[in-house]
């Protein structure tokens, strides 16, 4: 039998719903790090991503063990839309939007990204240019925003992003190239390098 690290999403799901909890152990170790930023992208928060983070798996585990998950080979997909849909939820719940919560956490994304830096000087540099771009991501429109944190930072495709925000490829194409616009020019404004 193959190495457990080698089979595929859909073949460690039937093998947890037969009852090895290994599979699902795997299954999240594969894909906790883009389900668990694009959380923290949206909710700009890292203890409560981490709550959503539990939530999405526990949504996960109840679909598997109902029976109700249906074989597309689209696991990751499918537990994004989770994920996404749970941060909607809470900040309905809090009567706030996601994308306007501005938090000033510890959690620095650009270190998730694993960006190679130089030296201390680099790093300077690099985290004060990362701080001003992320101040003006969040001046952006929220549709905007939206489409930019989840094609750059979830690496989502654009029919992954028009499914998630209910509106058409052509629609988040236009919010992207309209956000990147807007962020160039306050770039530009406020002298920010990369």
């Amino acid at each position: 039998m193959r190495s457990i690290i080698n089979l595929t999403d859909q073949q460690l799901i039937q093998l947890f719903v037969n009852g090895n909890s290994e599979a699902l152990e795997e299954l999240v170790n594969r894909h906790k790090d883009r389900i668990f930023t694009s959380i923290v992208l949206l909710v700009k928060d890292k203890s409560l991503a981490e709550d959503i983070f539990q939530d999405v798996f526990i949504r996960v585990i109840d679909t598997f063990r109902s029976g109700n998950y249906t074989d597309e080979g689209k696991f990751l997909p499918w537990a994004l839309r989770i994920a996404h849909n749970l941060c909607v939820d809470h900040f309905r719940k809090v009567k706030r939007s996601p994308l306007v919560q501005n938090n000033n956490e510890d959690f620095d994304i650009f270190d998730t990204l694993n960006l190679s830096e130089e030296g201390v000087d680099g790093k300077i540099m690099k985290s004060q240019s990362h701080a001003r771009v992320r101040q003006m991501l969040d001046m952006l429109p929220d549709d905007q925003r939206e489409v930019i944190v989840m094609r750059h930072f979830a690496n989502l495709s654009f029919k992954e992003i028009a499914e998630k925000t209910n509106c058409s490829i052509n629609t988040a194409l236009g919010r992207m190239r309209y956000g990147l616009i807007n962020l160039r020019k306050m770039m530009e404004e406020h002298q920010v390098a990369l």
